[in-house]
């Protein structure tokens, strides 16, 4: 897997104060996408374990206290994604308890794959579906067009929500 960014530190994407990695990788090729250079699996970075670890060091830091990680892109629940996300997912869940997971996709919750699915069972908040330019509204939390949804997936998310 190929990343976009990482930031150790980040206060869009998601609540509170988070690690975000946007990975490379998407088929949605979203019209209007504010993030368009993420689309080809080879834009970027190659995804190393030193940037896993790292990610682990930054969720684990005492010094800033980060609620959990955020997966974006390009989409991270692209085929071509999926062993290196679930991998970074499981590690976070094994490394780092107490740390929240939101992910955005293009993909539909209902949809997935069975594959997609066993990396949704780690993830806490999942924005899903196709960002739609007609119906884009910048004033969504967390979203950027109304037909986006937000999935509470764990217990400690829907009690926030």
């Amino acid at each position: 897997m190929n990343y976009h960014a990482y930031h150790s530190l980040d206060v869009v994407n998601g609540e509170g104060t988070r690690c975000t990695l946007f990975v490379s990788g998407c088929e949605h090729k979203c019209k209007g996408c504010y993030n368009a250079s993420t689309w080809s699996l080879m834009n970027g970075h190659p995804f190393t374990r030193a940037l896993e670890d790292q990610i682990i060091r930054d969720l684990s830091d005492t010094r800033i206290k980060r609620q959990g990680l955020s997966l974006s892109g390009g989409d991270p629940l692209h085929p071509a994604n999926l062993t290196a996300v679930l991998q970074l997912v499981q590690r976070v869940r094994a490394e780092c308890p107490g740390k929240d997971i939101w992910c955005w996709t293009g993909y539909k919750l209902a949809s997935l794959t069975e594959q997609q699915q066993h990396v949704v069972q780690y993830i806490d908040v999942l924005i899903d579906g196709k960002f739609i330019e007609a119906q884009k509204q910048p004033n969504l939390a967390w979203r950027g067009s109304s037909n986006q949804q937000i999935h509470y997936l764990s217990q400690t998310e829907r009690a926030l929500a």
